[in-house]
């Protein structure tokens, strides 16, 4: 069983920036790869970006790339996604969501592959 519980949503202006953090218990947390999700309300849950087990390749999806950024550290079993040049269109409840597979390779963007899921942070971004 795993637990991750997702921490600094907010409301920030347009151009700002806010740092969303996961924390995770139960199982061996730095065999495993860590995503973040985001979903809007009717619509479905998007692939935002994906960080290796070992922490050394990341992944973005492509409206993200050169503004957000994955960390992650196996020591305190946490991830992270540091938003920067945030746009109104990034307005989403985000998810942090663990892989499935141990030491899962090639690291992939679909949801299906994540068992273990957050509640949740509400980030709002105005315009």
């Amino acid at each position: 069983q795993v637990q991750l519980v997702e921490s600094g949503g907010g409301v920030v202006q347009a151009g700002g920036s806010l740092r969303l953090s996961c924390a995770a218990s139960g199982r061996t947390f730095s065999n495993y790869n860590m995503a973040w999700f985001r979903q809007t309300p009717g619509k479905e849950r998007e692939f935002v970006a994906v960080i290796s087990w070992s922490g050394d390749r990341q992944f973005y999806e492509d409206s993200v790339k050169g503004r957000f950024t994955i960390s992650r550290d196996n020591a305190k079993r946490t991830v992270n996604l540091q938003m920067n040049s945030l746009k109104p269109e990034d307005t989403a409840v985000y998810y942090c969501a663990a892989d499935s597979i141990w030491k899962g390779s090639p690291m992939v963007a679909r949801s299906a592959r994540y068992n273990y899921w957050g509640q949740g942070t509400q980030v709002t971004v105005s315009s």
